[in-house]
């Protein structure tokens, strides 16, 4: 009997997953603390949000859920600890358009698969990029920045962490203009808005949800954003549809994952949970702060968000001619 019980101890303490889920397993879901794992280093989107999103989760599920930052290799290397992880509901990724749409069309060798290892378990919101500039850089369109670019070529440099949105809106608009424009690449959307902001390069691309308040101190100047209409914080300021870029890619999409064999019962309370979180005011209120629009819905809907995502991803993967390894 003391065996017996040491192993249904062990068993419970490292999750549902070596036994059959089901109502029992879910009542006992979360018994422990739980981690959100960010795979990008700490104050760039993923992590602002991750953040925003744990402390109101801990009270919803009864125990603490803590952030983790594991970032390298443009995001791979925390994707990949979570699609090897214990699939018992513990560990979850802050993933989505970045970590996972794009992520299998980019690199050409890669030791899981960013779609199929993971259950999607719920979308948390969308981002919109905007491509800004320092103040020095006599532009105020895109068409003024392009035409600055070629009268003298080579002199302005970009930065972005590589593999990302924002490197991707950066070589869009080279490849769509044929401009001659330095390149330097970043681990995170951190460190490279800290050398923009010290114009130390001369143009980036960011998410909304961190730039908007730098654009609208004027430390640097938006020149256009990436979603389909204009911000409403920024009216001034065109989309890049309007700016002559039509099939530009628009927005970023945010949500929780967890490894690909996380029991359905508990993705489905993980998914309760979330949509819960998103529904406190205090959230909401967060999100609208930073300009985000929440997405509430099922697991069904996020995994659907993902697969339109990546085949858009493939073609602008195509377009741009990155590819990494």
């Amino acid at each position: 009997m003391t065996t017996r019980r040491a192993i249904l101890l062990a068993l419970l303490t490292f999750g549902c997953a070596a036994i059959v889920a089901g109502p029992s397993c879910v009542q006992t879901f979360p018994s422990r603390v739980s981690k959100i794992v960010v795979p990008f280093p700490a104050g760039g989107p993923t992590d602002l949000l991750a953040r925003l999103v744990s402390q109101r989760l801990s009270s919803i599920l009864g125990q603490g859920v803590i952030v983790e930052n594991e970032p390298g290799a443009g995001g791979r290397t925390g994707s990949q600890a979570v699609a090897r992880a214990n699939p018992d509901g513990y560990t979850l990724l802050l993933g989505g358009t970045n970590s996972n749409a794009m992520t299998r069309a980019l690199y050409k060798n890669l030791n899981y698969d960013p779609i199929k290892d993971f259950a999607p378990v719920a979308s948390i919101a969308t981002d919109s990029n905007a491509l800004v500039i320092t103040p020095s850089v006599p532009a105020r369109t895109i068409g003024e920045l392009v035409q600055y670019a070629k009268d003298n070529p080579g002199k302005l440099v970009s930065g972005a962490a590589l593999g990302i949105f924002p490197h991707f809106a950066l070589e869009l608009l080279k490849v769509r203009t044929e401009i001659d424009m330095i390149f330097v690449p970043y681990k995170g959307g951190a460190p490279a808005l800290t050398d923009l902001l010290g114009a130390q390069i001369h143009m980036g691309a960011a998410a909304k949800s961190v730039l908007l308040p730098y654009i609208q101190a004027g430390k640097i100047r938006a020149l256009a954003v990436t979603s389909a209409d204009r911000w409403p914080e920024l009216p001034q300021v065109p989309t890049m549809h309007e700016s002559g870029f039509a099939g530009y890619p628009s927005e970023i999409w945010f949500g929780l994952l967890a490894p690909a064999a996380t029991p359905a019962p508990i993705v489905a309370r993980l998914n309760t949970a979330i949509n819960e979180c998103l529904r406190s005011s205090e959230v909401r209120e967060s999100f609208a702060k930073l300009g985000l629009e929440m997405k509430i819905g099922t697991p069904g809907d996020f995994a659907a968000a993902i697969a339109v995502d990546a085949r858009e991803w493939e073609g602008i993967v195509k377009e741009t001619g990155i590819r990494l390894e």
